[in-house]
């Protein structure tokens, strides 16, 4: 077989969520455990961390391989679902898996396999932990499909587990309540592994707590010892302005430096081991290549970079991905990883082109504006209503919107969600039965 007629044997053969739903759903770790077996435990060959959660996973998994690579690891990424090639869900330091290696890994299993009647994602994760054995990856970041406690990747075990958040999604398979959805995601817990949380309070906060003490793991809140941190989207034309201010701010500084060499050696010394631990020309390079791609940006202030950190992922919900993602990667440098400040500015400035990530606040036109974004909930679409409502004071835009949806998710919360958005509203035909099958909406600007 060619590669795009293995392709449609998997679709075919292996029920795949993203096509028919719920059907593809298999809950449980049997099939998985005996497709490692067979595959001689391959995720034992290789360091891996593990993220669940509702929104965000993508997000978090995408930059800190990226912030990995750029340390020098060799860094496998597993992620679901794909955009456009089904490759895109198994990658080594970017680069997708070959078509040659999918097509061989069906052909020479599929005797074994198909017996077993594996889901999609089953037999997706069993090709993309032997893919990463067989190139000998030094650590793996791999994202839960779906929950966790009974996700078959969770027969890993992690150096470090991260949950993003907890929002109501999938709750006809993961439960109906923030609590027992927040208890299937706290089934990737470890025994004595780190885990790092990122948005929980009150009873979702008590259920990842609980399980850590009784796994006897380290657990951290992303938002802890964060109070002082300063965070704000900075457009493409205020980047502009900032260039030029952090390039004199350099210049005198080496000013400052030359003056002194005339009067104390030692103070000289002084000022350039200030200059170098502030990564200045550091920040200034992985600013202009931001601007190179004509990109707005996150500047992050906090005490570990006090003159900012840039991050290319603008959307407003990166925000909390980010709290999440500088914890997991601090936690990770107490774990030994090697991790330097000039690794975090040059991963984070450079997401998209390391790790190939796709469909987060996404601008693929100008004039007009075109923003893809992969937000499909409820949870995930109160954030861009916040950035939608920033465009729209700014500059006074009028807004459409073409939104899919599979139709396991909360459309009527998503529609009543929306009839709320100020400035803008959803009109009447939305409603009706036929409009909702479509999964389109045309949104327009209140009229004045």
């Amino acid at each position: 077989m060619d590669y795009q007629n293995t392709l449609k044997y998997l679709y075919e053969s292996a029920p795949m969520f993203q096509q028919i739903g719920g059907k593809a759903y298999k809950p449980g770790l049997e099939t998985t455990h005996k497709l490692d077996e067979h595959f001689g435990h391959p995720h034992q060959q290789f360091k891996t961390i593990h993220i669940a959660g509702t929104n965000g996973k993508g997000s978090c998994s995408h930059t800190i391989a990226a912030v990995l690579q750029c340390a020098g690891y060799r860094v496998g990424l597993f992620t679901s679902p794909h955009l456009i090639d089904f490759r895109e869900r198994i990658r080594i330091n970017g680069e997708m898996i070959p078509e040659e290696y999918v097509v061989n890994f069906v052909e020479e299993h599929r005797s074994f396999f198909e017996p077993l009647h594996p889901s999609f994602f089953e037999l997706t994760t069993a090709m993309a932990f032997r893919y990463f054995a067989d190139q000998k990856v030094d650590v793996a970041v791999i994202e839960v499909g779906m929950g966790g406690r009974l996700d078959c990747t969770n027969i890993i075990h992690p150096d470090l587990c991260v949950i993003t958040n907890i929002g109501l999604d999938h709750t006809q398979y993961l439960g109906d309540t923030l609590t027992k959805i927040a208890k299937e995601k706290a089934g990737i817990i470890k025994e004595g592994v780190p885990v790092v949380i990122g948005r929980a309070q009150g009873a979702v906060k008590r259920v990842f707590t609980m399980k850590a003490k009784e796994k006897n793991a380290p657990i951290e809140y992303a938002r802890e010892n964060a109070r002082y941190w300063d965070m704000e989207i900075v457009p493409y034309s205020k980047l502009q302005e900032i260039r030029p201010m952090m390039d004199n701010t350099i210049q005198s500084m080496h000013e400052m430096i030359e003056a002194m060499d005339e009067q104390s050696e030692e103070e000289a010394n002084q000022m350039r081991q200030a200059l170098l631990m502030l990564d200045l020309s550091d920040s200034l390079r992985t600013l202009d290549q931001i601007l190179d791609k004509r990109k707005d940006a996150i500047k992050i202030h906090n005490e570990m970079f006090p003159f900012g950190l840039f991050t290319e992922l603008s959307g407003a919900y990166q925000f909390e991905n980010m709290f999440t993602i500088l914890k997991a990667l601090a936690t990770l440098t107490r774990l030994n990883y090697n991790i330097r400040s000039q690794d975090y500015r040059a991963g984070l400035a450079n997401v998209c082109q390391l790790t190939g990530l796709m469909g987060r606040w996404q601008k693929v036109h100008s004039y007009p504006d075109i923003i893809c974004d992969t937000g499909h909930n409820v949870d995930g679409i109160e954030y861009i209503h916040v950035q939608l409502n920033a465009i729209h004071k700014t500059f006074d835009q009028e807004i459409h919107i073409v939104f899919g949806m599979v139709n396991d998710k909360d459309i009527r919360g998503f529609c009543e969600h929306c009839r709320n958005m100020p400035p803008i509203i959803l009109p009447k035909q939305a409603l009706n039965a036929r409009f909702r099958k479509m999964n389109y909406w045309h949104w327009q600007k209140k009229p004045d």
